[in-house]
């Protein structure tokens, strides 16, 4: 039986936004689902842990209450995080900084998850181009963020974007295999869905769009470029249905990540 594994993908844990994906997966209803993020920006940060469950229930995913929640990093710094409901735990002091290397360390029903995320340098994001294409008629527009690639082969990128103030997110992963050390050349190809579901969004002359870059390291990327192509959003157009590689231990499926937050805002002219 096929199983519907909702990861909540927390890009912007300061402010507490959510994007829900929902993906045909190996049946793992039951497994631990953890959510982790820190960022260069101030906190607090958080770490979501739930449980998935099977296609055939309800989209309720029950949150793991009673666990143990230590975020460290290789400075000495750490911290046991507070529950604050909803599956949510929260750090209060916890600083994050790029070139540091953090440790999550989990003790929930009786098992430990542990992962390990090195913070990128961040790199300049400087600013938003707009470019747009037709088809039958139809107009498309693109975004080019506008940065450069550091000379130094391995830089990897996570691009979130949204319209308006809608909460639907959308997202884009970066590396630098092609085109290493040049400007960038990839643009953000921004949604055209014009259908009757409410969520659909078709960008039109006005339409503000917001946009997040991420510095990410390799293990958050490949989990990224999985996540991405199993939901139809990546390159290729979707592969055999299973779990992203978690960089999680001990069969947790989810991911935690360490990464640069840069923002920019650009009005469809």
């Amino acid at each position: 039986m096929k199983n519907i594994f909702l990861i909540i993908l927390s890009l912007f844990l300061v402010t507490s936004c959510e994007k829900e994906i929902d993906l045909d997966l190996e049946d793992q209803s039951g497994s631990i689902v953890i959510e982790g993020n820190v960022t260069d920006q101030t906190g607090p940060y958080y770490v979501k842990i739930t449980k998935s469950v099977a296609f055939t229930q309800a989209n309720q995913y029950p949150a793991i209450e009673n666990a143990q929640v230590v975020l460290s990093d290789n400075t000495g710094q750490t911290e046991t995080l507070l529950y604050v409901g909803n599956g949510r735990y929260r750090t209060s002091s916890f600083v994050g900084q790029s070139g540091r290397t953090y440790t999550l360390k989990i003790q929930a029903e009786g098992k430990e998850y542990t992962s390990t995320s090195t913070m990128p340098q961040a790199v300049s994001f400087d600013d938003l181009e707009q470019d747009s294409f037709t088809v039958g008629g139809e107009i498309s527009y693109t975004i080019l963020p506008v940065f450069t690639d550091p000379v130094a082969l391995g830089n990897r990128y996570l691009f979130s974007y949204t319209v308006n103030n809608k909460p639907k997110k959308y997202f884009s992963e970066f590396s630098d295999n092609v085109n290493n050390g040049m400007p960038n050349q990839r643009p953000l190809i921004l949604p055209n869905d014009d259908g009757e579901d409410p969520d659909d969004v078709k960008v039109v002359v006005g339409d503000t769009i917001h946009v997040e870059m991420q510095c990410i390291d390799n293990n958050v990327y490949t989990f990224y470029s999985a996540l991405l192509q199993l939901s139809g959003g990546g390159a290729g157009g979707g592969i055999t249905p299973s779990n992203p590689p978690s960089n999680i231990s001990n069969g947790a499926l989810g991911y935690f990540s360490a990464h640069t937050v840069r923002k920019k805002s650009i009005v469809i002219q």
